[in-house]
């Protein structure tokens, strides 16, 4: 038995807006789109749901076709739906923004995809709303950024203050306080300083941390 058959159908479809964190900057990954309509126009990394896959596998088959990695932090940002957001056909699409440390993505992968990455204050116009959700997942990136440790997501796993603190920066997108961002930080038991030094920054040389997964848990004492 068919059912539904007086309701029109939709294409559903997942868009993946990975940032990552290079040269002092937050950064997304943007490419031309290769195909009709909007070919050759910049756009997120996206595709179609599959009938045997739950959106949540699309986008984590997407994510993993793009970079060749697996067990990245992504979430789900929401869902955008106007009726002429394509002009193909009437395409839904769930929006996810992924979080990766840009060392970790191979260069020659990069390439093979056609994949740039684009300073955050410097995105062109891309296709259709991908600009809007951009926009929305960085707003969500913002919040979740002060409250839950996701910068550990885009840092090298050792790591100095100084790229803690300008990570931090670029993603809220303003100054903060050297000195309490950094009383902040020592006060969290799950932030270890290493007895590594990091001698590529400055001549002194700065202290290596890491995050300590084990230690942090949802009770943590996490607020920036």
């Amino acid at each position: 038995m068919t059912y539904y058959k007086e309701y029109s159908k939709v294409w559903v479809s997942v868009d993946v807006i990975i940032f990552g964190f290079d040269e002092k900057k937050l950064k997304v990954l943007v490419g031309r789109r290769q195909m009709d309509p909007g070919r050759g126009e910049w756009s997120l990394y996206g595709g179609f749901v599959s009938a045997d896959e739950s959106i949540d596998e699309a986008a984590k088959r997407t994510l993993r076709d793009l970079t060749g990695l697996d067990n990245l932090y992504m979430r789900q940002v929401g869902a955008f739906g106007s009726i002429d957001r394509d002009p193909g056909e009437r395409v839904i699409s769930i929006a996810y923004y992924a979080l990766i440390n840009v060392k970790d993505y191979d260069e020659k992968v990069r390439k093979e995809h056609g994949v740039e990455w684009i300073d955050i204050n410097s995105i062109p116009t891309l296709y259709s709303d991908h600009n809007l959700m951009v926009d929305q997942a960085l707003r969500i990136m913002r919040q979740k950024i002060k409250t839950a440790p996701i910068s550990f997501r885009l840092l090298p796993q050792l790591f100095t203050l100084t790229q803690l603190q300008t990570l931090y920066e670029a993603v809220v997108g303003e100054e903060v306080d050297k000195r309490n961002f950094r009383k902040r930080i020592k006060e969290m038991d799950f932030i270890e300083k290493t007895n590594l030094i990091d001698k590529k920054s400055s001549k002194r040389g700065a202290a290596l941390y890491r995050f300590n997964n084990k230690a942090f848990n949802e009770d943590s004492n996490f607020k920036l």
